[in-house]
């Protein structure tokens, strides 16, 4: 059966185009596959519907997560799939197998508290003496801060800014996101004063946040691992904070103070607001645990 396989990946590689790990992928999960199709004395050409929910119970019972088994489901679809399109099967027995459903994680979030904390020390820092390099170091990353928790950004979309992203009065930016969509956000007083003052020490250019590479602006990655030092320096544990928290903060903190549902989603850039909704699943946790840390007959 790995000759079945093995024209199945030629395909993904030849006419999709499919990258290394991908491939590598769909062969290890195929293999596992055709190894248990096999130990029931069937064939990738007979085998029924059952055989591959059997596989799926297996995979579940063996501790797989859901998304891993869904993963292994996806690569059995689009096999058979091929098999079918090119006659060496006459039907689908993944056609109505459903896919193993998984609980969307709630993002990380930190409280009010914790993000104030971060600002304040990246403002002191931006403002203590220093070297140069050191003090553009902490200038950099205060405005990136401020930028962030004011408007949301992505953190691909932040470190990418260009200087005419920024309005003139500095007061709303025009970020352009996923599927090259523009869009307007607001920016708070302190941001605003956070990137006057960053704009000020800048050498002529036409990025925000500026760099040597070869890309010409800041790598998310060096955002990144400033953000966990200063994280650790404010005593928050690092694994707790990254870019993204940030943006989750941003939007949770202003659903928890009463904003629009469909504002928050505009703002953040989301497409479909299913995506933006699982903001209010982290109101509700939270809301529910705090019923049960201080209800008086919580504990009864």
């Amino acid at each position: 059966m790995s000759h079945l396989v093995g024209a199945f990946l030629e395909m993904m590689s030849a006419e999709r185009g499919a990258a290394a790990n991908t491939i590598a992928a769909y062969r290890r999960d195929l293999a596992s596959y055709a190894g248990f199709v096999a130990g029931k004395k069937q064939s990738l050409l007979d085998c029924p519907r059952e055989t591959v929910t059997a596989y799926l119970d297996m995979l579940k019972n063996e501790g797989l997560s859901a998304s891993s088994s869904a993963r292994h489901l996806s690569a059995i679809r689009q096999f058979h799939k091929f098999l079918c399109a090119d006659g060496l099967r006459g039907d689908d027995p993944t056609r109505i197998v459903a896919s193993p459903k998984t609980r969307r994680p709630l993002p990380k979030v930190l409280s009010v508290a914790e993000v104030d904390k971060l600002l304040s020390l990246a403002e002191a820092e931006a403002n203590a003496e220093a070297s140069p390099a050191k003090q553009e170091a902490a200038r950099r990353l205060y405005c990136l801060l401020e930028m962030l928790y004011a408007t949301g950004l992505r953190v691909s979309e932040l470190v990418s800014l260009k200087r005419a992203a920024v309005m003139r009065d500095s007061s709303f930016i025009t970020v352009t996101g996923k599927g090259q969509k523009e869009r307007i956000v607001p920016m708070n007083d302190k941001a605003r004063d956070a990137v006057r003052a960053w704009v000020a020490t800048l050498e002529p250019g036409p990025w925000l946040f500026p760099a040597k590479g070869e890309i010409g602006h800041l790598a998310r990655q060096v955002f990144g691992r400033d953000l966990k030092a200063l994280a650790g320096r404010a005593g928050i544990s690092s694994a707790r904070v990254a870019p993204h928290v940030l943006r989750h903060a941003f939007a949770s903190h202003l659903l928890a103070g009463g904003a629009d549902l469909r504002v928050v989603q505009m703002l953040l850039g989301h497409s479909d607001i299913s995506t933006t909704q699982i903001y209010t699943h982290v109101l509700d946790e939270k809301l529910r645990t705090l019923v049960e840390t201080h209800h008086p007959l919580a504990n009864g």
